[in-house]
Formats: C-alpha cells, sequence, structure tokens
C-alpha cells in the first residue's frame, strides 16, 4: 500500500457541524475501502489565494493515509460528485516526505525555548 496525502477545501457557507460531516463522510469512504488512516489535521476556515466560485474563503482539511492505488480514483470522484469540495488535491508521497511527515508528527521541528544567555 502507498501512503497518500489529500487536502480538500469545502465551501465557507457550510456551518461547522457540516463540514466535520463532510469530512467523516469521506474519512468513511477510506477506512470502508481498506485504507488506513495516519492523520487527519482541521486546518479551519482560511482566506484562499485567489477566488474559487466567487468564494474568498474555505475549510481546509488535510488527511494522510495509507490505502491501495485504486482506491484513490474512486475516492476523487467522490469529491468531484460532492458540491460541498470546492478543490481537492491528493499526492502520492516518497520516502522523504513519510520520514518528513513522521518527524513533524514526534514534534521534531518544534521550536527550542531561547535561553537567557542566547538572547544577550
Amino acid at each position: 500500500m502507498q501512503q497518500y496525502e489529500t487536502v480538500i477545501i469545502l465551501t465557507p457557507l457550510l456551518s461547522v457541524e457540516t463540514a466535520k460531516e463532510a469530512v467523516a463522510k469521506f474519512t468513511k469512504l477510506l477506512t470502508d475501502n481498506g485504507a488506513e488512516i495516519i492523520q487527519e489535521d482541521n486546518w479551519g476556515l482560511r482566506k484562499l489565494v485567489y477566488p474559487i466560485e466567487k468564494k474568498t474563503t474555505g475549510y481546509y482539511h488535510l488527511t494522510e493515509f495509507k490505502a491501495p492505488g485504486d482506491l484513490i480514483n474512486k475516492i476523487e470522484v467522490e469529491y468531484r460528485r460532492d458540491e460541498r469540495i470546492m478543490r481537492f488535491l491528493t499526492i502520492s508521497l516518497d520516502k522523504h516526505a513519510t520520514a518528513y511527515n513522521d518527524k513533524k508528527r514526534s514534534g521534531a521541528f518544534q521550536k527550542k525555548p531561547k535561553t537567557e544567555e542566547a538572547t544577550k
């Protein structure tokens, strides 16, 4: 099974509960088809770089998962069918991206507190 990462942008017209329901629908679709969810990260309502469908904000949600390759087409068809999703992007992670995500999850990139000597 290959490791993937997908980001979806949901329309800002949804309530927070409806956005969570939409994300839960796609998470369930992944798990029901044999995918293993590694991490989910809800980025919340953010400003878009450029307007999409005359909207300037959207709910962002990132999901990292392991799945067979044929599942990607199936999930992307479902993304296209759902009117709540404005954009999506699914990428296949190579060994370097997987290692980076593992380090990020373990907290290896946390900023270290400055000591008094360093500030002098």
